[in-house]
């Protein structure tokens, strides 16, 4: 469990009360039926609950592409003799 200080708990009690304020100042300029129609899309969207996470990637995809002129290198083949000694 988080320890909040006096000061902390203060600050997010008046941040919620600001929003509170903000909320019912915000539903007392919009119309009846709007707001009904904005409260089911809330509730619904509770109800739904949240998104299920992305499909994985295929094995071997890289996560993102590389940035233009950042292309791997080829790989090598052996088509050429190896110099050298021996």
């Amino acid at each position: 469990m988080t320890k909040r200080s006096e000061f902390e708990r203060a600050k997010r009690e008046a941040r919620n009360a600001k929003v509170a304020e903000i909320e019912s100042i915000w539903r007392a300029a919009v119309p009846r039926d709007t707001a009904a129609d904005f409260d089911a899309r809330v509730r619904a969207a509770k109800e739904r609950g949240p998104l299920p996470p992305p499909p994985d990637m295929a094995p071997g995809t890289a996560p993102r592409p590389p940035r233009p002129g950042r292309e791997p290198k080829p790989a090598k083949t052996e088509d050429r003799p190896r110099h050298g000694r021996r």
